[in-house]
């Protein structure tokens, strides 16, 4: 068998080839009742044909399982399997793929795995199906990307997000805004190349006004990245409070299980306690801190000093009042930390007591009886969200690479947007036009020079 993968320069990723055809096992790691090997390369049926003996002689249809004996290189049988083949383009990769469903034995799918080598398969490297995808136009890298994303969901609510994405909405969103771009590239091109044609070029209020439109969109989906990334990676979130002031219970609850240890006695927690669950399907970490506090014992002050740890570094703090009781210095301090800090809401818990008044509030809760929990989810949730609101689903910019080359893109049409306003000639302006789009190549797929040619054909009949 010879292998086609090669390396490029000193720590480089293999070059593959996509004449080969590759294997692996596409299910995770361990035992289960089903296990996968998957093909996919032009001689994916020929080697499943050698790998399993199927009754009858009847080509093997596509898009129908049948089941089928794994043989060992001696005839013998090793496992029942089912076999499905799925035709080039029909398929994941847009190649031949032939997806084998064994016993989910390690062992078994191992064997599987090194049998195909041995038929004339290479091993496939990681994320090759999906590489291979991309390459033949199955889908773009944006969405490429996004079945990562759906792969790595902990939450329904991600799945959905990852899933949309996956399907091309982010690409479908980018692509007007893309086309709008082109437009304007080929305007100027036509009017530089083309002159003695007699085209006219927009005026500097049009180019203006055709950039304006441009920027709006792209400052859209920058900003929805507030959310997006909120909503792909997780937020963190912190508690502090002086002693006894039911942190450890709010924490509970929000968690919806019992996670930290609730006493009657302040300073029950001496250091902080984190756990993942999620609101309203974003994932969160919160954080239950130690209760803040001047003190002298040498474990306190430990703990205190990772609640402030806390308090810098998490995304939003909840900073806890007892309600039941006048506010001492302790929560004046956390306080007007908080408020310097920014990203944080002061709660009030213990409202299934007599209460002492207090304007400082954004809300006022029970961890006892779950009086005003779901309102404090809500907020928690609405803090993160854009200022504009809550961008459609189909719409978020959820990765941080796409978010930093929109950044770039915007950064290149305001240079453009300066270059009309001081009537720089437009082979300068085109420089700044193509390296925003640039950006958007990099996040769906490269624009060649002939798309913007065949715009200017099309809309100015060059060439007649």
């Amino acid at each position: 068998m010879q292998f086609r993968a090669t390396l490029s320069g000193s720590g480089a990723h293999p070059v593959v080839h996509p004449d080969d055809t590759v294997v692996a096992v596409s299910t995770p790691p361990g035992r289960g009742g089903i296990g996968i090997v998957r093909l996919s390369g032009p001689q994916a049926l020929e080697i499943s044909e050698q790998l399993v003996r199927r009754p009858g002689a009847a080509p093997t249809p596509a898009r129908r399982p049948l089941l089928g004996s794994l043989l060992d290189d001696a005839g013998n049988v090793v496992d029942e399997v089912l076999v499905t083949l799925f035709c080039a383009p029909k398929s994941y990769t847009a190649e031949d793929v032939v997806e084998i469903s064994c016993h989910g034995s390690p062992a078994i799918l191992a064997f599987a795995v090194e049998r195909a080598v041995s038929l004339g398969a290479r091993l496939a490297e990681p994320g090759e199906f999906t590489r291979r995808a991309f390459l033949n136009g199955r889908i773009d890298l944006a969405q490429a990307e996004a079945i990562r994303d759906l792969i790595d969901a902990t939450t329904i609510y991600q799945a959905r997000v990852a899933l949309q994405q996956a399907r091309g909405a982010l690409s479908n969103r980018l692509a007007p805004v893309k086309q709008q771009l082109c437009d304007l590239i080929a305007l100027l091109e036509a009017g530089i190349d083309f002159a003695e044609d007699d085209i006219d070029v927009a005026s500097a209020d049009q180019l203006l006004e055709r950039l304006e439109a441009i920027q709006s969109e792209v400052q859209r989906l920058v900003e929805s990245y507030r959310y997006g990334k909120v909503v792909r990676g997780g937020l963190t979130l912190a508690i502090l409070g002086r002693p006894n002031v039911g942190k450890s219970s709010l924490f509970n609850r929000l968690l919806e299980r019992e996670r930290a240890i609730v006493t009657p006695q302040a300073g029950t927690t001496r250091d902080s306690v984190s756990e993942v669950g999620s609101i309203q399907g974003l994932p969160i970490q919160f954080i239950d801190t130690a209760g803040i506090r001047p003190t002298t014992d040498v474990a306190e002050v430990q703990g205190v000093e990772r609640s402030y740890q806390a308090l810098a570094d998490a995304d939003l703090v909840l900073v806890v009042i007892d309600l039941s009781q006048p506010l001492d210095e302790t929560d004046n301090q956390l306080l007007a930390e908080a408020r310097e800090r920014g990203k944080s809401l002061v709660v009030g818990n213990k409202a299934d007591l007599p209460s002492q008044d207090n304007s400082a509030l954004d809300l006022r809760v029970s961890a006892v009886t779950g009086v005003g929990m779901e309102a404090l989810r809500k907020r928690i949730h609405d803090s993160v969200l854009p200022a504009s609101g809550v961008e459609e689903e189909a719409g978020w910019i959820t990765n941080l690479r796409h978010e930093t080359l929109l950044r770039e893109s915007l950064g290149s049409l305001h240079q453009a947007r300066e270059a009309v306003e001081n009537g720089i000639p437009h082979e300068m302006l085109l420089l700044d036009l193509y390296a925003a789009l640039q950006g958007f190549d990099q996040i769906t797929g490269a624009t060649t020079v002939d798309d913007i040619l065949a715009n200017i054909f099309s809309r100015f009949c060059i060439g007649k």
